[in-house]
């Protein structure tokens, strides 16, 4: 859809019929097959948005995140991985599996676990994502970067306020390009330097956009924008407060991946 930038209104209600249609069949169970997770866990939401747009990326218009070669080449070796292995060491999972984050921005991309809780007090902002329960401290007192030698896994982030506009500048990224990331746009590197502005719309109503630029694995800087609501029902999505999201390190899947891996070895 490189020249479409959004769906009619019968397009977006055939989308909507087609998605219900998947999430059931993917209740299949499969004789033999251990699976993931079923509908049970999910809240995709199951409602177009409201500007029936077909990607969040909007610059650049294609929808499409401008790869390098170099970053092209990660993305299909990261690709050929997941879910697949070997599975040798915790090392081989990606970082998500290992409850540790998928990374910068937090973007509603698995399908449940979406929520983000703002909380505002003086001289802070922060922000709790869902999955995987992260926090994000952001000063917004004009305090400095942390120095450049200080890496961190979801950066150094500061925050400024430009009219009703929260600019929030994210860099200092700690160097983990030698993980698996399931998103391997949002891996943690040096070179990553991520811009995020919320922009409220109305009493329900955030505009989100983010500006990614690494040199290294984009040629160019480009841009989504996330629409963010506190009307969970217009998504279609379950309504209610947050709840703890108790992932953690070391967790019981981690251990048997790796017991799965050396039973198949076994098997062979």
């Amino acid at each position: 859809m490189a020249d479409k930038t959004v769906l009619t209104a019968e397009e977006a209600a055939a989308f909507e019929t087609r998605s219900a249609e998947s999430r059931a069949a993917s209740d299949t169970f499969i004789p033999g097959n251990v699976g993931a997770y079923n509908q049970f866990w999910m809240d995709g939401g199951k409602n177009v948005t409201g500007d029936r747009r077909t990607a969040l990326i909007v610059d650049p218009s294609n929808g499409r995140i401008p790869w390098t070669p170099a970053g092209r080449q990660r993305l299909a070796s990261d690709s050929a991985r997941y879910g697949v292995g070997p599975f040798n060491t915790y090392d081989d999972a990606d970082t998500g599996e290992r409850c540790l984050t998928d990374g910068l921005p937090f973007v509603p991309l698995q399908g449940y676990n979406m929520n983000y809780h703002i909380l505002q007090s003086p001289g802070w902002v922060v922000m709790l994502n869902e999955m995987f329960h992260e926090y994000r401290l952001i000063p917004v007192d004009g305090r400095d970067h942390v120095p450049p030698h200080v890496g961190q896994m979801l950066g150094d982030a500061r925050g400024r306020w430009e009219g009703d506009t929260l600019v929030v500048e994210t860099t200092r990224f700690s160097d983990k390009s030698d993980f698996l990331w399931r998103a391997t746009w949002r891996a943690a590197r040096p070179s990553l330097h991520l811009v995020e502005r919320f922009t409220r719309l109305d009493d329900e109503t955030i505009d989100y956009q983010f500006t990614m630029t690494d040199p290294d694995m984009f040629t160019r800087p480009w841009t989504a924008a996330v629409p963010m609501t506190t009307n969970q029902a217009a998504r279609g999505v379950t309504t209610g407060p947050m709840y703890e999201y108790a992932c953690h390190e070391g967790n019981y899947g981690l251990l048997n991946i790796m017991r799965g891996a050396r039973t198949e070895e076994l098997d062979r």
